[in-house]
């Protein structure tokens, strides 16, 4: 019975073991996973900031774009000749073309000229200032005023009329204030429909996506500020307005434009599980690696016991049948001894001669019956339905018969045995076979390993809880690294110079099974060269 419950209870354990690891590798897995998903998040957030960055500035240069390449260069003229007549009073204006090579590339400029008088001194000067024929706006900004070589002042005028005309182009240009008001219109009255290109949309995500870590399959949606989505009479593959709102992973389109309503942009990647369980690749079949491991030696182990244990309880079976068989020629040759020592039927006149060696096939018989009775009693234990009786015995009885009879096998000369308490009547719950057995194996053991005439001290006492039985002995002793190992089944102690103790092994064992059964308590005590002491405390109920 305590074999199979030590078997259960390493199942048991080897299966929490198992469910423990599954659960801590789930838990790891489950936080990795967490772990990356709020790292994509980021990424997402990051990408459509980045979309919507760019999708800003290319919607702007698209508005713009018309405007900022119309020709203007008559408006650029004539901005040049009131900002040069502003700088420089004087009459007879004129802007005429002319083309200067610039390392060695022909390049279109405007030469202002105009002619200044002084009434008082009635003093007259031309005034000349060399400047780019610029055709686009952006051009203003880039280009340079070229100063006409040998001119007195056009180095300063030049400067001072190039700052004046790109002011007066941003500032009072009638172009410009048309354009901010076309914006203003088209911000204010157009709708989301009008106001996005979906396909250019679709395409700017679909380009910027290439160059980045995400899932390559999306889907986007634009909602207007009430949480709407934006409906498209035309819609690209990738646009779903069935997407649920989601206002923390969400971004502005237009975030630099105060004027019109918002619009928010938000990218959806419907296998965003998929490429995260990607990505943990190498940890998942990690995991399942040890854990198919782990399962794998669990089998193996469980196979192993249980194989184990059938070979054990072959072995029993086979003990077993093997001592029993073993009885009847012991019956057998005692019950021939006994005859042959019968003076009917031994008349012989060499009796005398004969009578000898009758009693040593006697005395070996018996030993031999001592023997195998114990391997009986030996495989009896280990079978997993034995029943462990509980009568009222009295203790001290038990152990009076049992120093009688081995005082009688011995002989008082060679052995001394002293029973305490012997008059006193102390009962315990136990088998009386059992208990028998138990306190002669270990009365014999004290009489085989002692040198000379073995002393034994045999004390019962009866506490308020429980009974404990004292068995000391003067003998040879137990060396110290041999006491966790004396009541393993088959193992001897080492009996040095002391060669006619003899046995099997299995007397010590026999009485930690009984032990274990009645959940009795057995310790031992040992000095090598003076002595063993057993002490047992059992329960009284």
């Amino acid at each position: 019975m305590l074999r199979k419950n030590k078997i259960s209870l390493a199942v048991f354990l080897l299966a929490l073991s198992i469910i423990s690891l599954i659960i801590v590798q789930s838990y790891q897995l489950y936080h990795t996973y967490d772990r990356k998903s709020k790292e994509l998040n980021d990424n997402i957030q990051s990408f459509q900031d980045k979309i919507s960055f760019r999708h800003e500035k290319a919607e702007d240069y698209r508005r713009y774009i018309d405007i900022v390449n119309d020709d203007f260069s008559v408006q650029y003229k004539e901005i040049l000749k009131a900002e040069f007549e502003n700088l420089i009073p004087t009459q007879n204006i004129t802007i005429s073309d002319t083309v200067i090579m610039n390392n060695g590339v022909p390049e279109e400029y405007l030469v202002i000229q105009g002619r200044a008088f002084d009434s008082i001194s009635g003093l007259s000067a031309e005034q000349r200032v060399l400047a780019k024929d610029y055709r686009e706006i952006r051009d203003v900004l880039q280009g340079k005023v070229k100063v006409i070589p040998g001119s007195i002042d056009s180095s300063r005028l030049s400067i001072e009329l190039n700052q004046k005309v790109i002011q007066q182009i941003f500032k009072k240009a009638k172009f410009i204030n048309e354009m901010m008001v076309q914006s203003f219109k088209e911000n204010i009255l157009e709708t989301p429909q009008q106001r996005i290109d979906l396909v250019f949309l679709d395409s700017i995500i679909a380009f910027e996506l290439k160059n980045e870590h995400l899932p390559k399959n999306y889907n986007f949606c634009i909602y207007q500020a009430e949480q709407k989505p934006v409906v498209f009479p035309l819609s690209t593959k990738n646009y779903k307005n069935s997407i649920p709102f989601d206002s923390i992973h969400k971004v502005s389109l237009f975030p630099n434009n105060t004027f019109s309503d918002p619009l928010y942009l938000q990218i959806n990647f419907p296998q965003r599980g998929r490429f995260i369980l990607k990505e943990m690749t190498l940890s998942i079949a990690g995991s399942i690696i040890v854990i198919v491991l782990v399962l794998v030696a669990f089998v193996f182990m469980f196979k192993t016991i249980i194989e184990q244990k059938r070979l054990s309880e072959l072995k029993a079976g086979f003990i077993s049948n093997m001592t029993h068989e073993f009885k009847t020629p012991i019956s057998t040759i005692s019950l021939a001894c006994e005859a042959i020592e019968d003076s009917d039927v031994n008349k012989d006149e060499n009796a005398n001669t004969v009578s000898p060696f009758i009693s040593m096939i006697k005395q070996e018989n018996r030993r031999l019956e001592v023997l195998v009775e114990s391997i009986l009693e030996s495989s009896r234990l280990e079978q997993q339905n034995i029943k462990w009786g509980k009568d009222s015995v009295n203790l001290c009885e038990v152990a009076q018969n049992v120093v009688e009879n081995a005082l009688f096998r011995v002989g008082s000369e060679n052995c001394s045995i002293q029973l305490k308490n012997n008059k006193e009547s102390i009962v315990a719950l136990c088998d009386r076979l059992h208990f028998r057995n138990l306190l002669t194996n270990l009365v014999d053991n004290a009489i085989k390993y002692s040198e000379g005439k073995a002393s034994i001290i045999l004390d019962i006492k009866q506490n308020t809880n429980n009974v404990v039985l004292t068995i000391s002995d003067s003998g040879i002793g137990i060396e110290k690294e041999h006491l966790d190992k004396i009541f393993d089944k088959l193992y001897r102690v080492p009996t040095g110079n002391i060669h006619n103790v003899k046995g099997f092994g299995l007397g010590l064992n026999y009485v930690k099974r009984i032990c274990d059964g009645y959940s009795w308590d057995i310790k031992v005590t040992s000095r090598f060269g003076q002595g063993t002491t057993f002490v047992i405390t059992m329960n009284k109920e």
